[in-house]
């Protein structure tokens, strides 16, 4: 089963403008990023007002080391 996140705000990290579009996840992967789709027998999200950040990787949680030891001067 998938997942069709619906009418989201998309931030990609890339520094361009946000764009409301959806997003079809299958199998943990994003699939497909589009405006206005659609698809039968996935659990329907519907992210109205909410900001979508596909890929991003929260850090503080899957740092191999810790960023401020490896910071200080």
């Amino acid at each position: 089963m998938g997942i069709l996140i619906k009418n989201g705000l998309i931030i990609d990290g890339s520094g361009s403008k946000g764009y409301k579009a959806d997003i079809i996840i299958k199998k943990e992967k994003i699939e497909e990023i589009n405006s206005n789709l659609e698809k039968e027998g996935v659990e329907i999200i519907d992210a109205s007002n909410k900001i979508i950040a596909p890929g991003f990787i929260d850090l503080h949680n899957h740092a191999d080391f810790n960023l401020s030891k490896e910071n200080e001067y």
